[in-house]
């Protein structure tokens, strides 16, 4: 079991890493373009994960290749910009 203080912890992650985001956004949004908008030239993976149950949203997981915990951060918080919901 974890000590309490573990969770206080930075995780050790290795660079380059393809990191992965679930990425929620209306279904009206071309999820390619917003995509493309945010990751730019980085290598990435975007695959549909499924559309809410009410159909007003889809979700998509997508994996990009980060260099470093900033790059990562940044990209996230771009996301959070662009989309309904990241995680």
């Amino acid at each position: 079991m974890p000590n309490v203080c573990d969770f206080n912890k930075k995780p050790d992650i290795s660079y380059p890493n393809f990191w992965e985001y679930k990425i929620i956004i209306d279904k009206d949004t071309d999820e390619k373009v917003l995509v493309q908008n945010c990751v730019g030239d980085r290598k990435h993976k975007l695959n549909f994960s499924k559309n809410s149950q009410n159909g007003k949203f889809k979700s998509f997981n997508l994996a990009v290749l980060v260099n470093s915990d900033e790059e990562r951060l940044e990209l996230f918080s771009l996301l959070r910009t662009k989309c309904k919901f990241v995680l």
